[in-house]
């Protein structure tokens, strides 16, 4: 019922030092007819990842582009890299929700700002829990193997000592019931979690209680054939006169290799833990050439969007290599969700 329109690549590297080798996962922050671009650089000087910004007249026109990093690699916690930023306003503050990595760790950390210009860290936000000590939980809570699985893949990769690995974490653009809303990953399957106030997502005390919870606060499971690996947040939810449209990325794993997609699913306004539908193939997926074939082949990978008339623009890494932009009407995805209900 709906029509991808792929418009093509819009970013790619520069000679600028910080972003020579790639560009992608861009966040995206639209302000009327301008769009504003967050997203991850890579040097191939030290191919470590720094935020880099453009700023877009209408869905697809840079008008501007910085040459140098807006966001710097700064603290210990993000020392190998800043990455795959998402924006959102609530109120009068912008925030920025990132992957920072210290070499070891893959950690969602939070940036605020008032003017889109400067920013100010405020540390890491997701949960400071070994894998060895969640994994006790898992098997007390009888959570399906695959926790099981990446709880081993990680410990062999990082010691018993490696953290939860936490990325793809996206803040709903408006406060939920009186709370901030934040879905986030905690491999295969997407969770929500509530809170009042920033400060409590840094107690190991409020997260162990939630991993003690956690079926509680599942979103979304992997379960369509083009996530046989996992899914992760993408775009920040859109509001809608139907719900909240999520948009967020697939993988599937075959012996060949992993493919990125994008999909979608639509979720209550009130009770985003309430799926209203789903897509049961996906949104798109790798198919041009641009997408196949770049530093990390067959990836789009879905994290901002903006929308212009009757569409919304769904601006995506393709190949881990580029930034690039599709369009789809909105109302004919959201009837499309409307019809596959969960």
């Amino acid at each position: 019922m709906f029509k991808i329109e792929k418009l093509g690549p819009i970013l790619k590297p520069t000679a600028n030092l910080f972003e020579n080798k790639a560009v992608l996962n861009p966040g995206v922050y639209q302000e009327g007819e301008f769009v504003h671009i967050f997203y991850r650089a890579i040097g191939e000087d030290d191919e470590k990842s720094r935020i880099g910004y453009a700023k877009l007249k209408g869905p697809t026109e840079v008008m501007e582009r910085w040459n140098k990093p807006i966001i710097e690699r700064e603290a210990l916690y993000e020392v190998e890299g800043v990455e795959d930023p998402r924006i959102v306003k609530i109120e009068d503050t912008f925030y920025i929700t990132y992957t920072a990595h210290d070499g070891k760790n893959a950690l969602v950390a939070l940036a605020t700002s008032k003017d889109l210009k400067t920013f100010k860290k405020e540390g890491v936000i997701s949960p400071q829990i070994t894998y060895d000590e969640a994994g006790e939980i898992f098997r007390e809570e009888h959570l399906k193997d695959q926790y099981a699985m990446f709880e081993a893949f990680y410990e062999e990769f990082g010691g018993k000592d490696i953290l939860l690995w936490e990325k793809d974490a996206v803040l709903f653009p408006e406060k939920i019931n009186g709370k901030f809303a934040l879905l986030h990953r905690i491999l295969p399957d997407i969770q929500i979690v509530y809170f009042d106030n920033f400060k409590q997502l840094e107690t190991r005390e409020f997260w162990l209680d939630y991993l003690n919870k956690l079926p509680d606060y599942t979103v979304l499971e992997n379960k369509y054939w083009f996530e046989t690996r996992h899914i992760g947040g993408g775009a920040p939810p859109v509001k809608t006169k139907d719900g909240w449209l999520f948009l967020m990325h697939s993988v599937q794993e075959e012996n060949r290799g992993r493919t990125y997609r994008a999909s979608a699913a639509l979720l209550d306004l009130n009770n985003p833990q309430k799926v209203l539908g789903r897509l049961q193939e996906p949104l798109f997926g790798p198919d041009e050439e641009w997408e196949k074939k770049g530093d990390v082949g067959n990836v789009v990978f879905p994290t901002g969007t903006a929308i212009f008339g009757e569409d919304l623009y769904i601006y995506y890494g393709s190949a881990d290599d580029l930034i690039a932009v599709a369009k789809v009407n909105l109302n004919d995805l959201l009837e499309t969700l409307k019809t596959n209900p969960q």
